[in-house]
């Protein structure tokens, strides 16, 4: 039966295994950029806190530039918006994984190893579990838009290392003469396979089609 987001992966005799929470160290690696603004943030309010009591005023003159002044300009709005998105994507990829079929038996979920801003939206590139595959990905993609709150979902699988899954989340239009700042420029284009290749368009019916003569 092929693969597509009406027809379960599973039996329908058996009930969907529940979506696991995953160890210790994974759930920490879902949430590490989390953890790494709070750690900053710490650093920093400490940093200032000790400064100030000190009377030395120019850690704190130096620290507060440093994070305002980016905010103040459009390049350092435009870095934090598409890095927010990033976090999103993240976190709507999980969550489309733990609502869908897409989990293994114990509920383990597919790792999301890296995401980047693009020029089109963001680029994740993920770790599938044993019993996932990238087809799984590309039956799920209307899901994983919606959820995503983006235009649409593509679907990318590694030549070599089925294992390896690029998924593309378009939320815009490309921007003539800006390049994309992520997995393209790392792995390029010709070690991923499309999982949705592009179909040849529709012969015109209107165009007089010249038959066999059959003699």
């Amino acid at each position: 039966m092929p693969r597509n987001p009406r027809n379960q992966i599973y039996p329908a005799y058996e009930d969907l295994p529940a979506a696991g929470r995953g160890g210790l160290l994974v759930r920490l690696w879902r949430i590490r950029t989390e953890l790494l603004l709070l750690a900053g943030l710490a650093l920093f309010i400490l940093t200032l806190l000790g400064a100030t009591q000190e009377g030395r005023w120019a850690p704190f003159i130096l620290l507060t530039s440093a994070v305002s002044v980016p905010a103040a300009t459009r390049i350092g709005r435009n870095w934090m918006a598409a890095h927010f998105w990033c976090v999103v994507a993240r976190h709507r990829l999980q969550r489309v994984c733990l609502e869908t079929t897409m989990h293994t038996r114990s509920g383990r979920i597919p790792l999301v190893l890296w995401i980047t801003p693009t020029a089109t939206g963001e680029k994740a590139l993920i770790l599938t579990r044993a019993g996932i595959c990238a087809e799984e990905f590309e039956a799920y993609s209307e899901e994983i838009a919606a959820a995503c709150w983006a235009r649409s979902a593509n679907v990318f699988r590694h030549r070599r290392r089925a294992q390896f899954v690029i998924v593309e989340i378009v939320r815009r239009d490309e921007v003539p003469g800006v390049s994309s700042p992520g997995l393209d420029r790392l792995y390029g284009r010709r070690a991923w396979i499309s999982m949705r290749p592009d179909l040849e368009e529709p012969p015109d019916l209107r165009t007089e089609v010249t038959l066999p003569q059959v003699s």
